[in-house]
């Protein structure tokens, strides 16, 4: 039989655990935030790379293209560059700590592929058939 006395150290023992577990289950927490972040940031930034490549195609600007797909937060956050028919996007997630950010940020490069030949010719329309 366990008596009241015993009782009280073991409640004491489960509380001070719990105290203990809080600081770790805290820094855990934050850690999957970051990684979250992260994994958002490299979506992002290659949402905004193939925005960019596609803008190109089509004949736009594929910088503002490119921008343009970036959520209003990470704007201000994101480096673009356009090198011949590569779009680069290098976006730094939002993080705790200041010196994370250099660490976890996401760069994706999207290619708009070979640029087309002047020599190429257009698509010839094929007959159409009676009907």
């Amino acid at each position: 039989m366990i008596g009241p006395a015993t009782q009280r150290r073991e409640a004491g023992q489960a509380t001070v655990e719990v105290v203990g577990l809080v600081p770790v289950m805290v820094v855990v927490g934050l850690a999957a935030g970051q990684f979250l972040a992260a994994g958002a940031a490299r979506e992002l930034a290659g949402n905004a790379a193939e925005a960019g490549a596609a803008a190109m195609l089509q004949g736009g600007d594929a910088r503002d293209a490119a921008r343009a797909a970036l959520p209003g937060w990470s704007r201000d956050r994101a480096a673009l560059r356009v090198d011949g028919r590569r779009v680069r996007v290098r976006l730094a997630p939002r993080t705790v700590l200041p010196g994370l950010a250099s660490r976890l940020t996401a760069t994706v490069v999207a290619d708009a592929g070979p640029p087309p030949s002047p020599s190429a010719s257009p698509a010839v329309p094929m007959p159409s058939r009676p009907s």
